[in-house]
C-alpha cells in the first residue's frame, strides 16, 4: 500500500470514507473539494465552486457532482453516492470502488462485475475547469457509460432548492451542451473528448443532506437540478475525457489540457510533499501582477496576520524565494498606503490590526536567513525602517509606544486585535488588550533585527544605537510586565490587570531569534507550555487548568465561537512550540521534534488528505475541526522540517 492509497475496505465503509476529503485549487481561487467516494458532505463541496466577480466576493458552486453510470447487458450501475434523511444513501456507488489513491492524480477504480473503469481528476491551473478522464480496464462485453451532472448555481454559503425561476434551456456545443441557470452568472460548458448523445431529462433530485453542515447546526438540505445525462459507448482500453468549465473548449484539446496538467503535480509520496503541495494550492493571483496567500479552504480570503506567518512557509522552506519575493512586492503597496494614510486594502483583509506590521517584519527577518542579510538589505531594507519609525512615532491608530518602549494596543474589549479573534455580537470572546505579550515579544525581536540590518552600513552608527537603546529598554520593561511569580508569562496587561490564563502567546518570546528572556526563563516558559498545553496535534489555545476551559470546538456557530480559541489545539502554534524547542536544544531536540510530527503526519490521510485541518480538539480524540486547508498550519511545520533539516547539517 503506498502513502495516500486506500483499499476497497475502508471505502465501502461511508463512516470512514466520508470523513475523508480532498482538495484541488488553481491559484484563482477557485477549487474542487469532496470526499475520496465523492459523496459531497458539506455545502461548499462541488466539482466546479469558482468566483462569479459581478455577483460577489464569495466563491460559487455551479457543477456539484457527476454520477456517473455503467451499462452492460441492459443492467445499470449507478456509481454515484449522495446521502437522504436518516443517513441513508441513494446509490450507494461508494460499493462498486475497490481503490482510490491520491498520490499523484486522485484515481478511483471502480469494479463493476466483469467491467473495470478508472476515473482521474484534474483540477486545471489558471483557469475555471475541471477535467476528468475515464478508462475502461477490462470489460467482456459492451459497454455503455452515462454522466449525470448535478447542477447547483449559487453562493457556497447558500443551499439552493427547487424553484420556477431556474432556466431549464441548454444550447448544444461541439461534443457536449452549454447551460447556466440564473442570470448574471458564466455558462457552464459540459464537453467531451469525443461525440456523445445529450439525453434532456430535466428534474430535480430533492433533500440531499450535508451531514457536516448538519452537525455545524447549519441548513444542511439541498435540491440539485439534473438536466438529463450524456450517454455513449466506451471501448476496452479507452479513455474518455470530459470537461466542466465556464468557457468553451475545443474537444480536440481536452485530453491534450489534461495531460499538460498531469505532469505540474508534485507527488504526494511523503509528509514533506504533502506539505509542499497543500502549500502550492494557497496561491491566488487574480492578475499577472500580484500574488497572494488565501488563508485557507473553502471560506477564507486573504487575511494580513495569515498572509505574512504563512508566507516563509510557502515559499521560503520550499526553496522558492522568488514566490516570498512576489509575495511581498505585492503587499508592500498595501502597507505603505496604510501607514501613508490609513489606506485598507481590498483584497489583503484586516491590514490595520495592530500585529500585521510586526509579522510583516518577521517574514521578512526568515527571507534574510534563507537568502543573506545583504539581500535582504537591499530588498527590504527600507520598508524594515519605515515600518520600525512608523510605530515608533505613534501613527499606528491601533497601537501605541509607551515611554518604556513596550507596545499598548487599545480597544481589544469591544473588538477582537489579535488571532484569538471569535466573536459573539461582535465583541470579542477573549478580550486581550493593552499590553499583548506576542505583540512586545514580536517588537523586541523586530528592533533587534532591523539594527541587524543597518549594521551593514557603518554610516549608519548613531541610528544603530538609538535601535538598540529602544530593544534594551523593551527588554526590561517586557520582563518586568510579563513575567510572573508562577514561572510562565502573562497573557496580557491592561492597567492594575494581569491576565494569569495559561495561554500559548507567550511561546513567541521563545521562539523568535531575538528574545528578551534568558535561557532559564525560555526554559521555564517552555515546560509550562509542555506541560498544560502541548497535544498531539498542536498546542491548546488555553490550558486545562484555566477557568473556561472547552475542549470541543462543536455545535451550533454560537457554541462554536465560544469554544474556538478557549482549548482547542492549533497546528501553527505546535510549529512555533518546535521552533523554540530546537532553539533551545538543538541537535538534541531534533528527535523530540521529529516525534511530535508524527501526530501530524497521521493527518495526511484523514479529513482533508495530504492538507492540515485549521483547528482540533483539545481533547482526545483530537477531531479535526473549522476550514479543511488552513495555510498559517501547513506554513509553519514546513518551517519546522527546514529546520531540523538545517539543525542536522
Amino acid at each position: 500500500m503506498g502513502y495516500l492509497k486506500f483499499d476497497k475496505t475502508l471505502l465501502i465503509n461511508l463512516e470512514e470514507s466520508l470523513q475523508r476529503e480532498i482538495l484541488r485549487t488553481n491559484r484563482v481561487g477557485a477549487y474542487h473539494s469532496t470526499t475520496i467516494v465523492d459523496c459531497n458532505t458539506r455545502k461548499y463541496h462541488g466539482l466546479l465552486v469558482c468566483p462569479v466577480p459581478n455577483l460577489d466576493a464569495d466563491n460559487h458552486v455551479l457543477l456539484s457532482s457527476l454520477d456517473e453510470t455503467v451499462i452492460q447487458h441492459g443492467a445499470a450501475f449507478n456509481l454515484g453516492v449522495h446521502q437522504y434523511a436518516d443517513f441513508n444513501f441513494s446509490p450507494n456507488g461508494n460499493k462498486y470502488i475497490r481503490q482510490f489513491e491520491f498520490e499523484g492524480i486522485p484515481k478511483t477504480i471502480y469494479r463493476v462485475g466483469g467491467v473495470i473503469m478508472s476515473k482521474e481528476k484534474v483540477f486545471a491551473a489558471f483557469e475555471n475547469r475541471i477535467l476528468i478522464k475515464y478508462t475502461l480496464l477490462d470489460a467482456h462485453s459492451e459497454t455503455t457509460l452515462q454522466l449525470r451532472p448535478f447542477l447547483a448555481f449559487r453562493n457556497m454559503n447558500e443551499l439552493t432548492h427547487e424553484n420556477p425561476v431556474a432556466n431549464r434551456n441548454y444550447t448544444e456545443v461541439e461534443n457536449g451542451i452549454k447551460t447556466c441557470m440564473y442570470e448574471g452568472y458564466p455558462d457552464l460548458h459540459l464537453q467531451f473528448s469525443k461525440p456523445v448523445n445529450f439525453v434532456y431529462r430535466p428534474d430535480w433530485w430533492k433533500e440531499i443532506e450535508y451531514h457536516k453542515a448538519k452537525e455545524s447546526g447549519l441548513p444542511y438540505k439541498e435540491d440539485l437540478y439534473v438536466p438529463g445525462y450524456f450517454e455513449m459507448t466506451i471501448e476496452k482500453g479507452e479513455s474518455i475525457y470530459f470537461s466542466g468549465g465556464v468557457s468553451f473548449i475545443e474537444p480536440a484539446l481536452i485530453q491534450e489540457k489534461y495531460d499538460e496538467e498531469s505532469t505540474t503535480r508534485t507527488p504526494r509520496t511523503s509528509f514533506y510533499n504533502c506539505l509542499k503541495n497543500s502549500a502550492q494550492q494557497f496561491y491566488f493571483r487574480p492578475t499577472e501582477n500580484d500574488a497572494y496567500l488565501l488563508a485557507g479552504y473553502p471560506w477564507f480570503k486573504v487575511r494580513s496576520r495569515d498572509l505574512f506567518v504563512a508566507m516563509p512557509g510557502c515559499s521560503l522552506a520550499i526553496d522558492d524565494p522568488v514566490r516570498f519575493e512576489k509575495l511581498m512586492d505585492t503587499a508592500i503597496p498595501s502597507l505603505r498606503n496604510f501607514m501613508k494614510d490609513g489606506s485598507l486594502d481590498q483584497v489583503i483583509q484586516e491590514i490595520d490590526l495592530p500585529d500585521v506590521l510586526l509579522w510583516a517584519i518577521w517574514a521578512i527577518q526568515q527571507y534574510a536567513k534563507a537568502t543573506s542579510l545583504e539581500q535582504c538589505r537591499k530588498r527590504y531594507g527600507a520598508l524594515v525602517r519605515e515600518i520600525i519609525e512608523y510605530i515608533r512615532a505613534n501613527q499606528h491608530p491601533n497601537l501605541k509606544l509607551d515611554s518604556r518602549g513596550l507596545l499598548y494596543a487599545e480597544g481589544g474589549r469591544e473588538k477582537p486585535l489579535t488571532w484569538m479573534n471569535s466573536t459573539v455580537d461582535g465583541r470579542p470572546i477573549v478580550p486581550r488588550t493593552g499590553y499583548i505579550v506576542e505583540f512586545n515579544a514580536l517588537w523586541y525581536n523586530d528592533l533587534k533585527f532591523a539594527s541587524e540590518l543597518l549594521k551593514l552600513n557603518k554610516k549608519n552608527a548613531k541610528e544603530i544605537a538609538l535601535l538598540e537603546d529602544a530593544a534594551a529598554n523593551t527588554a526590561i520593561a517586557f520582563l518586568s510586565t510579563f513575567i510572573n511569580p508562577h514561572g510562565y508569562l502573562y497573557d496580557y496587561v491592561d492597567g492594575s490587570y494581569s491576565d494569569l490564563s495559561v495561554r500559548p502567546n507567550m511561546l513567541f518570546a521563545v521562539a523568535l531569534d531575538y528574545s528578551p528572556l534568558n535561557r532559564t526563563q525560555k526554559r521555564s516558559v517552555l515546560n509550562f507550555v509542555t506541560k498544560e498545553l502541548l497535544t498531539p496535534k498542536g498546542i491548546r489555545s488555553l490550558s486545562p487548568q484555566s477557568g473556561g476551559y472547552t475542549p470541543y470546538c462543536i455545535g451550533t456557530p454560537y457554541e462554536r465561537n465560544l469554544a474556538y480559541h478557549q482549548g482547542t489545539a492549533w497546528p501553527w502554534l505546535l510549529g512555533f512550540y518546535l521552533a523554540a524547542y530546537l532553539n533551545l536544544y538543538q541537535t538534541g531536540g531534533v528527535s523530540f521534534a521529529e516525534r511530535m510530527l508524527i501526530g501530524l503526519e497521521e493527518e495526511m490521510s484523514t479529513h482533508c488528505i495530504s492538507s492540515l485541518s485549521e483547528l482540533f480538539d483539545g481533547n482526545p480524540p483530537f477531531q479535526s475541526r473549522g476550514a479543511i486547508s488552513f495555510a498559517m498550519n501547513v506554513a509553519t511545520l514546513l518551517c519546522v522540517l527546514k529546520l531540523i533539516e538545517n539543525v542536522e547539517l
